[in-house]
């Protein structure tokens, strides 16, 4: 594989504009290439031969002269390329490198000049993100330090007696249990005296006086530490988000199990999370001086000279490659970790903090369609907030599909064979059960408890729709909302739940009629609400996400599935009321109610697909009518997705405008309009998760926040 695919495949997604541009470097020196095949094929003007010749004389009387022997200097003059120097920034501390072309006089210098230019800005670039980066992983670090300390001081008072605790109260506790996140205090650096204490504990009694003099380097937490800290109450659930309503997220410790158990696990997740973003950081160091390196050499493959040594010594100077900051980072987190969350077992405790690779399977290879999102690197196991090593592939989703659908080809195939063979024809009752068969097929495959059928895949699908269910009592997270928004894009399928509710407890399904259509009128009322409720969810996840992120924007998201929801109501209405015979005198009324709503919400929903969702029609973006920042080169792709989902959204018309196709059943014709529903949320989903995907590429954004369990009320005790 070439580096530049090597370098593309390896990257964090949303740091991608922070790396080396290793194509565009590589860009000018093609540039160079092409120059020399074009002045190749011409002689130089005189002049030019002139200068050359002047320029081999005065090279040979300096070879000869010896004046390049001075100070004892191996290296000679003429071999020098380039002069690298360190330059301070004027009314700043900080210094930027900068590269001093010493050849640009030479026949293509002007190319070379400006390769050294950008090689320079994309040197001085990858170097502020990672210094800014390593400044932010260190102060995140003293954070979990201190939240370390106090989860250590919190478990000695609940899991020690109450005799044994009181022992400790008011004392420092032992070296042994709480160094290890202390830190040491002259390195700046935090999480890093596990070793030392551990070697401290394992000497011999003549060592005595060294282990003394290393547990004075070290100051343990007081468990009076519990004195200024408080329990955080994330409202992440209905409990705990009612408690929030009436009083503040931030409690007092109870020196309770609960709360024990609480706050392991969140620091459990934050220093896992905290991990990985180490390792990714690790990453980024490595393969941008790795680039730097190869079009370094690159560069002396094509232009015949020796300049990548003094530039990649210089590299190798900077604080990109002297700083070991991360690397000591990682291995205090991995030292912390393994002693305090696997009981000092060192292959678990880095199984918990290494997520595994999703392994591609033989079985499902043959499987393509739905590969964008992987072709174009968008990072959807982020966004959606899957475990890493859980999240299923395009081939797996194909698979999971496809297998649903034969299972549904299966069942309609099965029904009509036993309505249309002579012989079986007369087990109708029997007939009337494969629809049931086949939804409580797919409801047990659901909740299957079995490690089969993706079952983390599964469960996250029930804990976002339980999510959606119990709004607002959840915090909103971006898989919660975005699963809402697929069902509302599912009312048919909710009404037809009902229907089967109706059609099998009723038992009109041993007669096969639909009695309870004509004698029900909960029947009616519960087809408007079933339909409401994905909208309603929308509705009121918005109106959480106004309270909390003070975001306007979310309050006119609010009003559109508002909208929404009166549309429906009235388009529903109008069409019960167009069945009646004879038509009731109202139906005028309610035509022009079920029109106006229905058509102000298909405007109102299309903007905000196109403008909000996607991202797009932005005056002045670099792509006009775009945006600034495109997966998909093919720039006509965006605007036939921007034409058919309007066309799709005019589709929510149908019923007002009783617009029939003459050979088409109505049923045929509802389940149509389900089909081109559904086609369209596919359409807005690629491109709604590619506008996420640039808003955090946008930001930098690559990692999960995660609330940590305590909250210290005086920063000073640190």
């Amino acid at each position: 594989m070439k580096f530049g695919r090597e370098l593309a495949s390896q990257m964090v997604q949303e740091w991608q504009t922070a790396y080396m541009d290793y194509q565009g470097l590589k860009t000018l020196l093609k540039n160079h290439i092409a120059f020399r095949k074009n002045t190749a094929l011409s002689p130089p003007p005189p002049e030019v031969s002139r200068s050359r010749s002047l320029k081999r004389r005065l090279t040979m009387y300096r070879a000869f002269s010896g004046l390049n022997n001075l100070r004892g200097s191996p290296k000679k003059a003429d071999d020098e390329v380039i002069l690298v120097s360190s330059v301070q920034q004027e009314g700043s501390d900080q210094s930027y490198y900068q590269t001093m072309f010493l050849r640009s006089s030479e026949e293509g210098g002007q190319i070379e000049l400006e390769f050294f230019r950008k090689l320079d800005h994309e040197f001085n670039k990858v170097v502020k993100f990672y210094s800014e980066k390593v400044e932010q992983v260190k102060v995140e670090a003293e954070e979990l330090t201190k939240q370390m300390d106090a989860l250590i001081a919190l478990k000695i008072i609940v899991d020690k007696p109450p005799t044994v605790a009181a022992q400790f109260v008011g004392a420092a506790a032992p070296a042994t249990v709480v160094a290890s996140v202390n830190g040491v205090k002259q390195g700046g650096l935090q999480l890093d005296a596990i070793q030392e204490v551990e070697m401290s504990s394992e000497g011999g009694d003549g060592d005595g006086e060294v282990r003394a003099k290393r547990n004075r380097a070290f100051r343990p937490a007081s468990l009076e530490v519990l004195d200024h800290v408080k329990i955080n109450v994330e409202p992440d659930t209905p409990v705990s988000t009612l408690r929030t309503m009436v009083g503040s997220s931030k409690s007092d410790l109870s020196f309770s199990k609960d709360e024990l158990t609480k706050a392991e696990v969140q620091l459990r997740q934050a220093l896992t999370e905290f991990y990985q973003q180490l390792r990714l950081l690790k990453s980024y160091c490595f393969m941008n001086v790795l680039a730097f390196s190869k079009i370094m050499k690159k560069y002396d493959k094509i232009t015949s000279r020796s300049a990548s040594k003094a530039y990649l010594e210089m590299v190798d100077n900077s604080y990109l490659g002297t700083s070991d900051e991360v690397n000591k980072l990682i291995e205090r987190i991995e030292a912390t970790f393994i002693k305090y969350f696997a009981n000092g077992n060192r292959r678990k405790g880095m199984k918990s903090l290494k997520p595994g690779h999703k392994r591609e399977k033989h079985r499902t290879t043959f499987f393509l369609d739905t590969f964008f999102w992987r072709r174009y690197r968008v990072n959807y196991p982020f966004i959606f907030g899957f475990k890493p090593g859980t999240e299923l592939g395009f081939r797996e989703v194909l698979l999971l599909a496809s297998g649903l659908s034969v299972l549904s080809l299966a069942a309609v195939l099965s029904n009509l064979d036993m309505e249309m063979e002579p012989n079986t024809k007369e087990y109708s009752t029997l007939t009337e059960l494969v629809p049931l068969t086949l939804v409580s097929a797919v409801f047990v495959i659901t909740i299957c408890p079995f490690n089969i059928i993706y079952r983390s895949s599964r469960y996250f699908l029930i804990h976002s729709a339980w999510h959606c269910v119990c709004a607002p009592l959840y915090k909103i997270t971006l898989p919660d909302f975005f699963l809402a928004d697929q069902l509302t894009s599912q009312v048919q399928a909710f009404r037809c739940l009902l229907f089967y509710a109706y059609y099998y407890f009723s038992g009109d399904f041993t007669t096969r009629t639909n009695n309870f259509l004509k004698d029900s009128n909960s029947y009616d009322i519960l087809y408007i609400v079933v339909a409401i409720i994905p909208f309603w969810s929308r509705l009121i996840q918005s109106l959480r996400r106004l309270i909390e992120e003070k975001d306007r924007s979310q309050g006119a998201n609010a009003f559109k599935y508002f909208s929404t929801i009166v549309a429906l109501v009235m388009r529903t209405i109008f069409s019960q009321k167009q069945k009646q015979k004879p038509k009731p005198p109202s139906l005028v009324f309610w035509r022009i109610m079920a029109s106006s709503t229905s058509g102000f919400t298909t405007i109102f929903n299309t903007y905000w697909d196109i403008v909000i969702d996607w991202g797009l029609v932005q005056r002045n973006s670099r792509n006009p009518w775009l945006r600034d920042k495109l997966l998909i080169s093919n720039k006509a792709v965006y605007f036939v997705a921007i034409v058919v989902n309007i066309l799709l959204r005019l589709v929510w018309m149908q019923l007002v405008l009783d617009f029939q196709i003459p050979f088409l059943h109505e049923k045929g014709m509802v389940a149509l309009i389900a089909c081109l529903e559904i086609l369209r949320r596919g359409i807005w989903n690629f491109f709604r998760v590619e506008n996420e995907h640039f808003n955090n590429v946008g930001k930098y954004r690559a990692f999960k926040t995660v609330p940590l369990p305590f909250h210290y009320e005086d920063e000073k005790i640190m």
